[in-house]
């Protein structure tokens, strides 16, 4: 299997959605598809965690997630990682260089 750069989702736990697909549940972490382990360093093999390469990690820092969410915690390393910052796309740009 061959290694991306977009992130996926694994988590603790899975719920079924709206449309009948599983969505993940309960402690969510950023996976890339064709690794073992979670960009936090969490083996999946030994941690439980179950892959879900139809969902995309997009968190970021700044959601919040309320009691009606499938969501219980996001990992902050796993946001750290992915570099999710609103307005920050693209990542880091020097906007005024020193001389």
């Amino acid at each position: 299997m061959r290694t991306t750069s977009t992130a996926a989702v694994a988590a603790s736990s899975e719920v079924p959605g709206d449309d009948g697909v599983r969505r993940p549940g309960g402690e969510v972490h950023a996976w890339l598809p064709g690794q073992n382990q979670t960009l936090c360093g969490l083996q999946l093999s030994r941690t439980r965690l179950r892959r879900f390469p139809h969902v995309p990690f997009d968190y970021s820092g700044t959601d919040v997630l309320t009691e009606a969410d499938p969501e219980g915690w996001l990992c902050p390393r796993c946001l750290a990682a992915t570099g999710s910052r609103r307005g920050q796309e693209k990542g880091w740009v020097r906007t005024n260089p020193r001389p």
